[in-house]
C-alpha cells in the first residue's frame, strides 16, 4: 500500500523513490487506507518473516507459532484485537479499508478505487503505471521494495526472503487439518461481534 499511495502522488512515476514523496502536501494527509489479509495467510507470512528477522523470535514449529499468534502478545499485538479497533472507523469520510485479497483479485480495479477515495484523478497511462509496478513480481526484484538493502545483521534472505510468495491461501500448504480447526475456532470467537464481511469468512463457517 505504501507503493501504491507513492506511485499515486507521483501520478504513475516508477522512479518516485528515486526522491522522498512530500506527504505534507498530499491533501488527503489525514485520510486512513487500512488493508487486512487473510489472518491464515498473515500467520504464515509472519511465521517466516520472524525466522528471517533478528528482531522475532524464530519459531521453532507452527504448532507453538499458531498458539502465540493467536491466543498470546506477539510483536504489535493481536490481529484480531488491531482488525476490530480500526474497523470502529467503518463509515467515516476519511477511512476506507480494502482486503489483500481485494487487490490480487483487481489490482488496477484497486488502485482506481483509492484513486477516487482520494479524489485524485489519474489518466490511464498512470493508473496502468502504479498497477504493474505495483505487482508482487515486480516489487519482488525491486532493491527499493524487497528489503535486500537491509544488512543481513538484520534481516537474513538466506532464511526468507522478504518477499516470498504473496499468493492467496499459501495457509493451506502450511496447517494440518487440527490447526485449521483450532485457528476457525479462535477466529470465530474473536470476531462474532464484528459486522464485517470478509472475503475468507465464507471458508471460516465451513
Amino acid at each position: 500500500m505504501i507503493e501504491i499511495l507513492s506511485l499515486i502522488l507521483k501520478n504513475g512515476d516508477p522512479t518516485w523513490n528515486k526522491t522522498v514523496p512530500n506527504w505534507d502536501r498530499a491533501p488527503w494527509i489525514e485520510t486512513v487506507i487500512y488493508t487486512i489479509r487473510d489472518p491464515k495467510d498473515t500467520a504464515v507470512s509472519l511465521y517466516y518473516f520472524s525466522k528471517m528477522s533478528v528482531f522475532f523470535k524464530d519459531p521453532e514449529n507452527m504448532d507453538d507459532f499458531l498458539e502465540d499468534f493467536l491466543c498470546r502478545d506477539i510483536p504489535f499485538g493481536s490481529w484480531f484485537n488491531h482488525v476490530k479497533g480500526w474497523m470502529e472507523m467503518q463509515g467515516k469520510d476519511n477511512f476506507m479499508f480494502n482486503t489483500y485479497e481485494d487487490l490480487q483479485k483487481d489490482l488496477r480495479g484497486s488502485v482506481i478505487k483509492i484513486c477516487k477515495f482520494l479524489g485524485k484523478d489519474l489518466d490511464d497511462k498512470a493508473v496502468d503505471s502504479v498497477a504493474e509496478n505495483v505487482s508482487f513480481a515486480n516489487m519482488k526484484e525491486n532493491s527499493m521494495a524487497n528489503f535486500t538493502l537491509v544488512s543481513s545483521e538484520f534481516m537474513d534472505h538466506g532464511k526468507s526472503p522478504f518477499m516470498r510468495k504473496g499468493i492467496v491461501g499459501d495457509w493451506k500448504n502450511h496447517f494440518t487439518v487440527a490447526q485449521n480447526e483450532f485457528f476457525d475456532k479462535i477466529y470465530k470467537k474473536e470476531m462474532q461481534d464484528v459486522h464485517v464481511k470478509f472475503p475468507w469468512d465464507t471458508s471460516m463457517e465451513k
